[in-house]
């Protein structure tokens, strides 16, 4: 119980709420043979109360990374509270361009070296497609929410979200290879209590899966791969 001006209010029971990724793909192969992993799920509160835990942003001690290396983000999805800045470090032996330009954040790192790092600030929620313009087969993915109660699927497709207080909300999701629509049909309103906490099965249609992109300027790639060494002078 917590007293707040004089008045006490009882805090809600904190639960562990789980899930199941299932995946399917229109006319194709059994769910056992797709990926469940790096599906997000989050819950954002619909009641208005003391006791639910705030969104913690990053703090400048030590911000999230996107690390380019051989030629790869690590990791390729990444989850962080909306306002949260992430860093960028090259850690190749020669150049990339970072860009966004999609959805969500849209931002151009432009050109920058070996050894070096570019900051971006995720200042609201969406989900951001990441590329390099030098490098077509590079791309990641940054999720920025407002809730602090989210999981992403493990290579089992079990998602686990801790701490979350009994209560009302609304739960979303996010998966690369769905379509807007999919997703949006798998919106739903739920509520948690300490004896409701499975989300059951959650159910992933691929029907867009990724595919080839165009770079910044919105054209086919001229040189996909190309390496500019850190000497060169573009």
């Amino acid at each position: 119980m917590l007293l707040l001006c004089g008045v006490s209010v009882i805090q809600a029971q904190e639960v562990t709420v789980t899930g199941q990724i299932e995946v399917k793909s229109e006319g194709s192969a059994p769910n056992g043979k797709r990926s469940r992993a790096n599906v997000v799920v989050w819950l954002t509160s619909l009641d208005d109360r003391p006791g639910l835990r705030p969104v913690s942003e990053g703090s400048s001690a030590k911000l999230p990374r996107l690390v380019q290396k051989d030629k790869r983000f690590d990791p390729h999805l990444l989850v962080v509270a909306a306002g949260t800045p992430v860093e960028f470090p090259n850690r190749d032996p020669f150049f990339h361009n970072v860009f966004s330009l999609f959805e969500g954040k849209r931002f151009d790192l432009g050109l920058y070296e070996a050894g070096t790092t570019r900051v971006v600030r995720f200042d609201r929620p969406g989900v951001s497609y990441i590329f390099c313009n030098i490098h077509p087969e590079m791309s990641a993915v940054v999720v920025a929410l407002k809730t602090p109660y989210y999981g992403i699927s493990d290579a089992a497709g079990k998602i686990t979200i801790e701490g979350v207080p009994e209560g009302r909300y609304s739960m979303q999701v996010w998966a690369e290879s769905a379509s807007v629509d999919s997703l949006k049909a798998l919106a739903r309103q739920i509520t948690i209590s300490s004896n409701s906490h499975s989300l059951g099965a959650v159910r992933i249609v691929e029907d867009s899966p990724p595919g080839p992109h165009k770079n910044k300027y919105g054209r086919d790639y001229d040189a996909p791969g190309t390496d500019y060494p850190a000497t060169d002078p573009r």
